[in-house]
């Protein structure tokens, strides 16, 4: 089946990203150099295994790819990068995580909260998997979102993003005191997020207001 192509990346997509891994193998040039001089005599030694460190420089070098792929819009392209990353690595939780974004974007929030919860379970010190809590407001699922914002919020209590879209979750749910107590948070945390100032006077916030 086709993956459509969205006319523009979200919002989420632009700041969300973290860590990508795109896929693919670094190709030699073509230099005309006499390897074999350069080549110590072979030992009957077994060979070492390549230090950790390469798949670490490895790792960064596909992130720069898929990150270009995303800025150039080939979303296409970039969808089949995450699912071969998943396919070598199925704990990949970078490309989980984007790739949830992708799908968030799409409108796809079933297969957006697969990969989040999949990257949530790798990585449960981050707060960025959590924040795709967003699909399940859009499936009308305020409880579980606001479930996955709690946890966030404890995992980078200083994330102004999280606590906006945690005091929407709680709005959803009808619970004022706890809406206007994470706007509150995220306005003294960013003073200019109008989402979280409108949200907060919606739900008749008042001055000094905290959470909980």
């Amino acid at each position: 089946m086709a993956f459509p192509v969205p006319d523009r990346l979200p919002g989420a997509w632009r700041l969300g990203l973290c860590t990508l891994a795109p896929i693919g193998l670094i190709a030699l040039c073509g230099c005309s150099i006499n390897l074999g001089s350069l080549t110590p005599e072979p030992s009957h030694e077994a060979a070492k295994p390549a230090p950790a460190s390469a798949d670490v420089t490895d790792a960064q070098a596909r992130n720069m790819r898929d990150q270009a792929l995303v800025r150039s819009g080939k979303t296409e392209e970039a969808l089949a990068e995450f699912n071969r990353a998943i396919e070598i690595d199925p704990h990949n939780a970078d490309a989980l995580y984007n790739r949830g974004l992708l799908y968030q974007g799409e409108k796809h929030h079933p297969l957006a909260i697969d990969d989040f919860s999949a990257a949530n379970g790798l990585t449960p010190q981050r707060a960025e998997p959590l924040l795709g809590a967003i699909s399940y407001l859009a499936l009308d699922k305020a409880r579980e979102a606001a479930a996955d914002l709690d946890e966030a919020g404890q995992a980078d209590p200083q994330n102004a993003q999280v606590w906006t879209t945690r005091g929407l979750a709680y709005e959803r749910l009808g619970d004022k005191n706890k809406a206007a107590g994470s706007y509150a948070r995220a306005v003294n945390l960013h003073p200019r997020d109008e989402a979280a100032r409108s949200g907060f006077a919606r739900v008749g916030g008042k001055p000094g207001q905290s959470d909980e």
